[in-house]
């Protein structure tokens, strides 16, 4: 769990599996508790590093308030969900459950860890406030080729859409699992394309049940082909939902993300807040 960087004064780098109880699924996250200091050349030198998705640094405050940056592989993001998760148990385990706020380049985040009855400390973040908006034509069109998918490969029930809730998603529904599952993509193009957009991820979904989805989160720009759990997508999908049929969406979400990488991860998704905002929740695990 502790860093490899042995200089004097280098910051403790921390391993953790998110949305998993087992270190081997879920998305491995980089943690630093105490990133006081460090500069944005560093923080990003750590996380291309660790070569994990993303790494969340923190600056801790008074009162439970952190300061938050994360980083990929290849540069700085505004929100990253699953490092969220991953920093908040870590934290829980020094100094126990409860209450923390995470300041973002987003905005603010509220994140709460309880233990279950098993024991598994499970964090729970409330996303800043989401949008979602309609995509053109072309953009699907482009999108679908870059993907390798046809038209007919979508499930017309679930439109495409853009998502937001700290970070911006294209939603694309498939009309079957095994679509889902194969997954071949032009990375250099994809990454273009979603650059020119502003997008984090592709959030690529299967609806197994009303309140059960498959989803895979292609992750070009931050350098990595596929993010095996995203909480920032789970939140944005939750808002997408909910604009889609806001009254029959279910109280809770089951996402289940990363079986195709033999990572498996399991996310719970609430659209159902007393404010705009979306919850999503999920368990965490140390690496050794």
């Amino acid at each position: 769990m502790t860093s490899d960087d042995a200089a004097p004064g280098a910051p403790e780098i921390l391993r953790y599996a998110a949305f998993a109880t087992d270190p081997g699924g879920g998305n491995p996250a980089g943690v630093v508790l105490d990133a006081a200091g460090l500069s944005a050349e560093r923080m990003l030198a750590i996380a291309a590093g660790l070569g994990y998705s993303e790494t969340a640094f923190l600056t801790p405050g008074p009162g439970g308030v952190h300061t938050v940056r994360y980083f990929s592989p290849l540069a700085e993001v505004p929100f990253c969900g699953h490092a969220t998760v991953a920093s908040a148990v870590a934290l829980a385990e020094r100094v126990g459950p409860g209450h923390y706020l995470y300041r973002t380049a987003a905005g603010e985040v509220p994140v709460e860890v309880v233990k279950d009855a098993d024991g598994a400390l499970r964090a729970t973040l409330t996303s800043v406030e989401p949008y979602v908006e309609a995509v053109d034509a072309a953009d699907v069109a482009g999108a679908l080729a870059l993907l390798g998918w046809e038209g007919a490969d979508l499930d017309p029930a679930l439109p495409p859409r853009y998502a937001y809730a700290g970070a911006r998603h294209l939603v694309l529904a498939a009309a079957t699992r095994e679509r889902l599952a194969r997954l071949a993509y032009d990375f250099d193009g994809l990454a273009a394309f979603m650059t020119a957009r502003d997008l984090t991820t592709l959030q690529l979904v299967w609806r197994a049940a009303p309140d059960v989805f498959h989803v895979r989160d292609p992750f070009p720009v931050g350098g990595v082909v596929e993010d095996p759990a995203t909480g920032a997508a789970a939140a944005a999908f939750g808002a997408y939902l909910r604009a889609l049929d806001p009254d029959g969406v279910p109280p809770t979400v089951t996402l289940h993300q990363g079986e195709d990488l033999g990572r498996p991860g399991v996310l719970h998704v609430d659209p159902h807040t007393a404010s705009p905002r979306v919850r999503v929740s999920g368990a965490a695990v140390a690496i050794p």
